[in-house]
């Protein structure tokens, strides 16, 4: 399975950067104006409409029209794991509907010091059997740019 990553180093303490990332604010903040994403629900694991921690089991309803381009995208994104342990977290995202045949996210937080490195993985596989299969390592087109953003983003944002 194709897989991308991308790591980067803030200067913002581990928990500043860490609650930052466990809300859906920190999702709609680091996504770039041009995917054009509007978050239409977020439910806790026990059905709380709109929770302040993005715990496992929270479910997130997306929809994105990249560049205002082409029909909308619908994707719904799961909490499959979160752990935070002294100075080192992470939480899993798996895509339960949209469109990837495969999505699964691990964004991984670990305190350096004063600073803070962010981890970012992706497996995933692109649609259709076969053809994306094919395509699959050249995702990474794609997604780079994204990944550029949020990671440049997030220092913006986060560095004092």
């Amino acid at each position: 399975m194709p897989v991308y990553s991308r790591r980067t180093v803030v200067d913002a303490p581990f928990q500043t950067v860490w609650d930052f990332h466990s809300d859906v604010a920190g999702l709609e903040a680091l996504t770039p104006g041009f995917a054009n994403l509007r978050v239409e629900s977020v439910r806790g694991p026990d059905g709380e409409l709109d929770p302040d921690v993005l715990e496992t089991g929270a479910e997130i309803e997306m929809s994105m029209r990249p560049f205002g381009v082409g029909p909308t995208q619908r994707w719904t994104s799961v909490i499959t794991e979160r752990t935070e342990d002294a100075g080192a977290a992470l939480f899993r995202d798996e895509m339960r509907g949209g469109p990837f045949r495969h999505w699964e996210h691990t964004h991984s937080f670990y305190a350096a010091g004063d600073r803070t490195v962010v981890d970012d993985r992706v497996e995933y596989r692109l649609p259709p059997a076969g053809l994306g299969d094919l395509a699959g390592p050249f995702a990474w087109v794609g997604f780079e740019p994204m990944f550029r953003y949020r990671h440049r983003r997030t220092k913006e944002l986060l560095e004092h």
